[in-house]
């Protein structure tokens, strides 16, 4: 028995747009690359089924990002709480010499 065959991502989107561009037939795809025309079907059927998350904005990565940035935001006014804190100590011990 031989070793199955792997394929790329690349060539499997190349054999998809070529067969949904009409350029090629599912049958001259499949005899061009010697594979079997369920296999370019259901590349096809994942390719279509996936195609609409590349145009999607998903909500979670929106709220991840703000979440980030609220983070941010904290983070930057702790810094400035803390050097105000530490300007402050210096003159305390400063005064107190």
């Amino acid at each position: 028995m031989g070793k199955r065959r792997t394929f790329s991502p690349e060539f499997k989107v190349q054999v998809i747009l070529e067969l949904l561009s009409g350029a090629k037939t599912n049958a001259q795809i499949c005899r061009e690359h010697q594979s079997a025309s369920t296999m370019v079907s259901a590349w096809t059927e994942q390719f279509l089924a996936a195609a609409p998350a590349i145009f999607a904005t998903p909500a979670s990565q929106s709220k991840e990002q703000e979440r980030i940035a609220a983070l941010e935001r904290l983070a930057g006014r702790l810094t400035l709480e803390l050097e105000i804190a530490k300007e402050s100590c210096r003159y305390c011990v400063s005064d107190a010499s």
